[in-house]
């Protein structure tokens, strides 16, 4: 994957596109300096994690950055999120996720949202990644509610 974002970061250069030039260079600096803490090279899904918990951190800067009424800083957090999204795991769609909660739901026989941590843990280790814990938390909520 780091070899795939300097690939892209030279054609980046090339056309002199310095806004994703910037982006790539940050997502490659994160990938780097765990490799380097871990001192070996990065797994896939060790990469993908980090990945994950970037688009998370920028998704958190973006919403902070837009109370502020900063839009130019959200602007340009936004285009690299959509960098960093080519490089993880399409989202499931809310449908296909309350379809996932109700079917847990109904194995674990939950009734209540005193059981809402069971139900979170099954659903995120079913789903593994490919779901924000934001909406699947909204969901779990609204369906034992």
């Amino acid at each position: 994957m780091l070899k795939q974002l300097q690939e892209e970061l030279i054609i980046a250069m090339k056309a002199g596109e310095k806004a994703k030039m910037m982006g790539l260079r940050n997502i490659i600096g994160k990938l780097k300096a765990s490799q380097i803490d871990k001192g070996e090279t990065l797994t896939a899904e060790e990469s993908l994690k980090i990945l994950k918990s970037a688009a998370k951190q920028l998704n958190e800067s973006i919403d902070q950055y837009q109370k502020g009424g900063r839009e130019e800083l959200a602007e340009k957090e936004a285009f690299e999120l959509t960098l960093l999204e080519k490089y993880l795991p399409e989202q499931l769609s809310e449908e296909i996720i309350r379809e996932t909660v109700n079917n847990i739901i109904k194995k674990t026989g939950s009734e209540s949202m005193q059981d809402m941590g069971k139900v979170m843990g099954a659903v995120m280790k079913e789903l593994a990644g490919s779901a924000d814990g934001k909406i699947v938390q909204k969901i779990v909520q609204e369906e034992l509610s």
